[in-house]
C-alpha cells in the first residue's frame, strides 16, 4: 500500500475554490488510478472523482460535475482535486486514495486499498 497525505482543505464561503492536494510516498502511486472520497458527518463515505494512472480517463460524481476537476502530476506523485462554486453541502472530510483494481470498479471506496488521513472541507453559506 502506497501511503497518501492530503493538503489544502479549510473554510471557505458558497461560491468560494479550494484546491486539494495529495502526495504519495512512492513512485508505484504513478501507476495505478487514483481517486477522491468524502465523508460529512452522519453519512457514508461517497465517491467524488477518480483519474487513471496516466491521467487519461476521469470520471466524477454528478453532484460535482461541471464543479471540480481532478488531475495528477505523476512527475511529482501527486493528485490534485479543482474545486470552484463550492456549496454548504460539499462539507466533508475529503480522502484521497489509490487502488491497482480495475477502471470498472473506480467509484467503489472498497475497491480502494491506499486512503490518506483526510483533510476538512468546510463551504459556510
Amino acid at each position: 500500500q502506497v501511503q497518501l497525505v492530503e493538503s489544502g482543505g479549510g473554510l471557505v464561503q458558497a461560491g468560494g475554490s479550494l484546491r486539494l492536494a495529495c502526495a504519495a510516498s512512492e513512485r508505484t502511486f504513478s501507476s495505478i488510478h487514483a481517486g477522491w472520497f468524502r465523508q460529512a458527518p452522519e453519512k457514508e463515505r461517497e465517491f467524488v472523482a477518480a483519474i487513471s494512472w496516466n491521467g487519461g480517463s476521469t470520471k466524477y460524481a454528478d453532484s460535482v460535475k461541471g464543479r471540480f476537476t481532478i488531475s495528477r502530476d505523476n512527475s511529482k506523485n501527486s493528485v490534485y482535486l479543482q474545486m470552484n462554486s463550492l456549496k454548504p453541502e460539499d462539507t466533508a472530510v475529503y480522502y484521497c486514495a489509490g487502488t491497482g483494481r480495475s477502471w470498472g470498479v473506480i467509484t467503489t471506496a472498497a475497491a480502494f486499498g491506499s486512503w490518506g488521513q483526510g483533510t476538512q472541507v468546510t463551504v459556510s453559506s
